[in-house]
Order: structure tokens, then C-alpha cells, then sequence
């Protein structure tokens, strides 16, 4: 099965915006007709798929990483494999944490276990493949953080120089990730949209592969093996509701894709329902969905959850669709529970999660409160990513709540000891 994949099974690329297809081979990111806004999505031949491989064969597939399902992605040169460990990553039973408000089955899946410490590691890991596939010499991106650190370590495990475009605000430990990797960094002076917008027109005049999200229709590829383990993890039986943070859209849009690949494969029964967790001063889809439109009204984000601080974004379409077409929800969060998302969440099941990531934590209380989720119904918490990203973030989240004691190296001790027994 290792060398079986689903690149021969793919029928188009097609526009999101008008339908309009495309072979691989006539367009490398977005529909021609509507410039960078052309969104394109994979269009697979499910019976083609399933003629070769079914579910029953993962369960001999020694291969514990993304590349387990390579029969479902659209890879042309298995070999170019990046030589990572890329997903595969843990899925608890977080049962404290579920007794804190009431879930008998609440589950949370760590993807800040991947090698750069985030989800963003499973696109990059495609991105690598289809850069190398096409002979590329540079790769390059734009990200608040997460998916530009995931480049720069995917890029440094196979000897590929990448390009960085990255807010200026972006946090001090992502940056140095970048830097540690060997990537070159280039520190924009202003939004992650505008950063978005350089690194296209670098990569078109220089002739880098590109591994926005949003642009290249690949991307959201990597992102559905999200959706593969978490069916897989669980036997085949997926969650009621899956809950994500929401910046750019990609990786809510990439969980659509991979259950709704392996429902028309017929490997599982049902679609979850999808719930999207914006921050307050970054919940533009979530306006957007509230108003029963596409049409979003940009906005200058304000949010400590720098990795879903998105004034514009970029795969909105794949976001809507993916909680329109799940009835699910968009449910937005403030900081101040973002904050305490972290703190529970690391002290209730040991996962230790960035303030973006924490916020699926904060929603997924959210929409308890709002009667949204149901207490009985299994609900699964995607976490994308670790809480070493943002060290600041981390002891703001514990200030008035940490348990710090300070003792000089002297008798001292013997009088703390006591006071602890009384």
C-alpha cells in the first residue's frame, strides 16, 4: 500500500467560485478566471479509490504518520516523501475535563505533537512533496506563526531553501523556530494579510512554489488527514461534533474534506457536525455566518490568539461550506477565555496548548452554555498547537493563578514543609 496513491484518482480541480476544471497539470494554484480569489478544490474518483483500498487495510499498515494514507492523497512521487514523522498524533479521553462540565464523552486530539509543534506540519509536509515534484529550487509562505514555522522544519528536513513572510508581531518563539530551521525570514511591517499578498507577488516574480493556504488548492489535502485519524482513532465511529479554531479557514475546511472523502468512500456512516471557534476580535466567518453569506467584512483583528488573527480570510469559502454543509455553528470566544481554556486544559489532561489552540477548548464551553452541544453527545477538541509557541501568552494565562514559592536555601524549608501541613 505504501506506494498506492490517490494522484491517478484525481478527476479535476475544480473552482469554488464558478465550477469551472482544471487537470492538474493546466494550473498550478488558483481558477485563472477570478485571479488569486479562485479557490480550487481536489475532485477525486471515489469508486476508483475504492476499488484498490478499503479501511481494512490501515489496520496492517505499520506506518503510524500522514503518510498511512497515502492511497487518499495526491501524491505523484511517493518518495519525495518528507522524512518527518508528520501526524499520527494523540487522542485522549479527556474524562476530568469532560467532568468539569458535564460531558460523559469528551475527547481531545493533540496535533501540537507533530515535529514543529502544530497541525500546519501536514500541509507543509504536501507542500514539500508538490514543490520537489515540480523541481522547485525555493518554497515560500505566509503565516502568523504556525504554518511558517511547519515550512522552514519540512524545508530543512529535505535540504529545501524557504522563504518566510511574517508579521513583525508575530511571537518572538515562532520567529525563532524560523531562524533555528535556516529558513530567511522576512518581517512585515504590518498584517498577516499583507503578508499573505507580498509572499504571492515574490513567489510569482522569483518563481518560488507557494504554500499559502487558500492559494494552493493542495493544502487543505494535507489538513483532511486530520480527519482520517480522528475517524480512525475511534474505530470508524466519528465524534458528534468536532470543534476547531477558525483563522484563514483551512483546517475546518480540510476536516470537511476528509470525513466527507471517507463518507463517500463509505467508511464511515456520517458527517460530525463542525463548529468553528473565532475570537471576538477576529470573528469575521463568524459574522459572515451569522448574515447567511460568503461575503465577509473585513475587519483589523485584535486577539492574544495571534494564529487565528485573520482580518481577511483566505479560505472562507471551505469554511462556510464546512459548517453550513455539517449544520454546525460558528461560536466566538473572548481572550479572557481563551486564557482560562489554557489553564484548564493543560491542568485537566496535561495538554499544553497555545492560546489558538485553546480557544477550540473555550468554544467547545461555549456552545454548552449556548445549548449548541449537547451533554450526552461525543465531542472531540482539535488542538493545533503547543503551548510553547506563545511563552508570554502562557504566563499571562497563569498570572494571579500560578503556585509559585520562593525559598533561600537555608532552614527555611522546614518552616514552608510545616505551614504545607496545616
Amino acid at each position: 500500500m505504501r506506494d498506492l496513491t490517490a494522484y491517478d484518482a484525481i478527476l479535476c480541480l475544480r473552482c469554488l467560485l464558478c465550477g469551472a476544471e482544471y487537470a492538474p497539470e493546466e494550473v498550478r494554484y488558483v481558477c485563472p478566471h477570478h485571479g488569486n480569489e479562485g479557490i480550487l478544490d481536489v475532485v477525486y474518483d471515489y469508486a476508483a479509490i475504492a476499488a484498490r483500498v478499503d479501511r481494512d487495510a490501515l489496520a496492517v499498515q505499520p506506518q503510524q504518520d500522514m503518510w498511512r494514507y497515502l492511497p487518499l492523497l495526491p501524491v505523484a512521487t511517493p518518495a519525495l516523501c518528507p522524512p518527518l514523522a508528520v501526524g499520527w498524533t494523540p487522542l485522549v479521553r479527556a474524562e476530568r475535563l469532560g467532568r468539569r462540565v458535564g460531558f460523559h464523552d469528551l475527547w481531545v486530539k493533540d496535533d501540537g505533537r507533530n515535529p514543529t509543534a502544530s497541525l500546519k506540519d501536514r500541509a507543509s509536509a504536501l507542500a514539500m512533496i508538490k514543490a520537489r515534484e515540480l523541481g522547485a529550487a525555493t518554497i515560500t509562505t505566509a503565516s502568523s506563526g504556525n504554518a511558517a514555522a511547519a515550512l522552514a522544519g519540512m524545508a530543512a528536513s529535505v535540504g529545501l531553501p524557504a522563504v518566510i513572510f511574517v508579521p513583525a508581531t508575530a511571537p518572538e518563539a515562532k520567529v525563532a523556530q524560523l531562524l533555528i530551521y535556516g529558513a530567511t525570514v522576512v518581517l512585515v511591517e504590518g498584517t498577516y494579510d499583507q503578508a499573505f499578498d507580498l509572499c504571492i507577488e515574490a513567489a510569482d516574480r522569483r518563481g518560488w512554489y507557494c504554500r499559502n493556504t487558500a492559494y494552493n488548492p493542495y493544502m487543505t489535502e494535507g489538513k483532511k488527514t486530520a480527519a482520517y485519524e480522528i475517524a480512525e482513532q475511534l474505530g470508524w465511529q466519528v465524534p458528534d461534533c468536532v470543534v476547531v479554531a477558525v483563522g484563514d479557514g483551512c483546517i475546518i475546511g480540510g476536516l470537511h474534506k476528509g470525513f466527507r472523502d471517507l463518507h463517500a468512500l463509505g467508511w464511515i456512516e456520517r458527517l460530525p457536525r463542525l463548529i468553528g471557534v473565532q475570537a471576538e476580535g477576529s470573528a469575521v466567518l463568524h459574522d459572515a455566518w451569522q448574515r447567511g453569506t460568503d461575503e465577509i467584512r473585513p475587519i483589523v483583528p485584535r486577539t492574544i490568539a495571534d494564529s487565528i488573527s485573520v482580518g481577511v480570510p483566505r479560505d472562507r469559502l471551505k469554511a462556510l461550506r464546512a459548517v453550513r454543509e455539517t449544520d454546525g455553528v460558528f461560536v466566538t470566544v473572548s481572550d479572557t477565555e481563551i486564557l482560562a481554556a489554557m489553564r484548564e486544559l493543560a491542568r485537566l489532561t496535561g495538554v499544553f496548548a497555545e492560546p489558538a489552540a485553546a480557544a477550540a477548548w473555550a468554544g467547545a464551553r461555549r456552545a454548552i452554555a449556548d445549548g449548541l452541544v449537547h451533554k450526552d453527545e461525543r465531542v472531540l477538541v482539535l488542538v493545533t498547537g503547543n503551548g510553547l509557541k506563545d511563552i508570554p501568552a502562557a504566563m499571562h494565562a497563569v498570572e494571579g493563578h500560578g503556585r509559585i514559592v520562593r525559598l533561600p536555601p537555608s532552614a527555611a524549608l522546614e518552616e514552608w514543609l510545616a505551614q504545607t501541613e496545616e
